[in-house]
C-alpha cells in the first residue's frame, strides 16, 4: 500500500469513530469544566501529549489549567476538575490520581474508550471515543483499525478535545480573536 492510501484509510477510521462521539457527553464535560475553578489534565504516553495540547487551548480560552506533573502545577482542591485521558481507563498512575482527587473533593472527568473502567467509575463526566485500545489490538488484531496500538484513540482524542474547545468557546461566546491575546509571545 502507498502512503496516500494509508492516509485515506486513517481518515475513514477517524470519521467512523468521531461521528459516534456523543454530543450530550461533550456538552456535559464542557459544563463540568465551566463549573470548575481549575482544570488539571493528565494522561500517559501519547494520550498525555494530546492532553497537553488541550491544556494549551484551555489556557488560550482563559481557563485556569495545569498539566499534572509539571513543576508549576499547584495542588488540586474541592472546586477543581481532574480531566484524565486514558484509552483503557485502567492506567495505574491515573487511577491513583483520580482516587486522590475525588478523596480531596475534586471532580474527575475521563475521555476514554472504556467508560466502565476503574477511572470511569470515579468520573463525574465521561466522553467515550469509540476506538480500539492498544491492548485490544495487541491481543486480538482487532479489525476496527489498520493502525498500530492506540493510534486511532489518540488521534480521535485530539480531535475530540478540539471539539470540546469549540463547545466551550460557543458556550462562553469566545472567538479566535479573544484567544490570540493569550498566545505565547516569547517565541
Amino acid at each position: 500500500m502507498s502512503g496516500t492510501h494509508y492516509t485515506t484509510e486513517i481518515l475513514k477510521e477517524l470519521e467512523r469513530t468521531l461521528t459516534r462521539i456523543s454530543n450530550t457527553e461533550l456538552e456535559a464535560m464542557a459544563g463540568l469544566m465551566l463549573r470548575s475553578e481549575k482544570v488539571f489534565i493528565a494522561g500517559a504516553g501519547r494520550s498525555g501529549l494530546m492532553g497537553k495540547a488541550f491544556a494549551m487551548r484551555l489556557m488560550h480560552i482563559g481557563r485556569q489549567v495545569y498539566v499534572v506533573g509539571e513543576t508549576v502545577t499547584p495542588g488540586i482542591g474541592p472546586n477543581d476538575l481532574l480531566l484524565l485521558c486514558s484509552g483503557s481507563g485502567e492506567t495505574g498512575s491515573l487511577a491513583l490520581m483520580a482516587e486522590k482527587a475525588v478523596r480531596i473533593g475534586a471532580r474527575a472527568g475521563l475521555i476514554t474508550i472504556k467508560p466502565e473502567s476503574t477511572i470511569g467509575r470515579l468520573a463525574e463526566a465521561i466522553v467515550q471515543v469509540p476506538a480500539s485500545a492498544k491492548e485490544d489490538t495487541a491481543a486480538s488484531g482487532a479489525a476496527i483499525t489498520i493502525q498500530p496500538m492506540g493510534s486511532l484513540f489518540e488521534q480521535g482524542l485530539l480531535l475530540c478535545l478540539d471539539a470540546l474547545v469549540l463547545t466551550l468557546m460557543d458556550m462562553e461566546g469566545i472567538t479566535g480573536a479573544d484567544m490570540f491575546g493569550r498566545h505565547a509571545n516569547l517565541e
